[in-house]
């Protein structure tokens, strides 16, 4: 197995995120481990497990502009803009798994893979060690949450890590076509994910798009189990209502679209009821999602979805998952989680 030590290029430099750097600890040359000019490449044959990056953003000579992804196209950090002479650092946390996207999908490349992008990327210094007891966010979803591996899908999972500073860290289990039964059941979910889990780590459940012909009874149990597998690690789970689908009657949304199945079950009204009675903090992204697209309207909302894209209304675009990762924050903030003293 790859020692992860071996990733370390420069001395761990134990800086805030984003904080400035003096003129004169001007980035070098690339790391050894990295090629390319736009995008810039790196990769490290580490082992899975989670990893502080440190990284050097600008130029001596000219100005930058540099975002940064990891793994399947999982983003990281927003565009860092700098002036030539420039240099900010940065240390994100970030979860190195295999397969690195959906579990179930492609296995990708063994390792840490990273990916400089932006109008003109600026690379100095960069680090790899390590992460000491980070607090870990576990995604455990479907397709709308998960780390879509092609263009122009995205899951609002993949751009949660650019949400979230050093220290913490958002492992994304979630998995396209998932209901609250099959989450359970397959052996490169639930079951993968919960001997990871820690005291105090969270575990964020949002499943009911693909339970179309759930009893409430059921669905109920499933979550109630997956509730009580958390807590069994000592995690904290959180329930969450599902993003609502882009189907309009007039201008209100309909049935479908607030995810009432074909058996007549109001899946979010259930979520809710669940976490009432077990005691769980519910992150209601249905509201959420329901109050921003209905005031969009039909025209404005396509721009959240792949509707000109694909005539898909379910599934999110670029712009679309970075504002539903947006509402997660809001919504991780407003139910007071331990996650949020690391939202940046």
């Amino acid at each position: 197995m790859p020692n992860p030590r071996l990733a370390i290029i420069t001395a761990a430099l134990g800086v805030a995120a984003l904080a400035p750097v003096p003129a004169t600890a001007a980035p070098r040359a690339l790391p050894p481990q990295c090629s390319g000019t736009a995008p810039i490449t790196c990769h490290f044959p580490v082992a899975p497990g989670n990893y502080d990056v440190t990284v050097d953003l600008g130029s001596p000579a000219r100005a930058a502009s540099t975002s940064m992804s990891v793994e399947a196209r999982r983003q990281v950090l927003k565009t860092v803009a700098t002036r030539a002479g420039q240099v900010v650092r940065s240390t994100v946390t970030v979860n190195v798994r295999e397969p690195e996207g959906q579990p179930t999908g492609q296995r990708g490349t063994p390792g840490l893979s990273i990916t400089f992008g932006g109008g003109a990327p600026a690379v100095g210094a960069l680090t790899v060690t390590p992460a000491r007891s980070p607090l870990v966010a576990y995604l455990a979803g479907d397709s709308t949450v998960c780390d879509q591996e092609t263009a122009p899908y995205y899951g609002w999972g993949q751009y949660l890590p650019a949400l979230v500073r050093g220290g913490a860290v958002v492992a994304n289990y979630a998995d396209s076509g998932e209901g609250s039964d099959s989450f359970l059941a397959n052996p490169a979910l639930f079951p993968r994910m919960k001997p990871l889990i820690k005291s105090r780590d969270l575990v964020f459940i949002q499943l009911a798009h693909n339970d179309k012909d759930t009893t409430a009874e059921v669905f109920r149990a499933n979550l109630a189990k997956l509730v009580a597998g958390v807590r069994e690690r000592g995690g904290v789970p959180v329930l969450m209502t599902p993003p609502v689908r882009r189907l309009f009657e007039g201008g209100k949304l309909n049935s479908w679209a607030l995810h009432v199945n074909n058996k007549g079950v109001d899946l979010p009204a259930a979520i809710r009821a669940l976490g009432r009675s077990a005691n769980v903090p519910v992150l209601d992204l249905t509201a959420k999602t329901k109050a921003l697209v209905e005031s969009l309207g039909p025209a404005a909302s396509e721009r959240l979805y792949l509707t000109r894209e694909v005539n898909d209304n379910t599934h999110f675009s670029t712009h679309g998952a970075a504002v539903m990762a947006g509402l997660v924050a809001q919504g991780v903030r407003e139910l007071n989680l331990s996650l949020a003293g690391y939202l940046r």
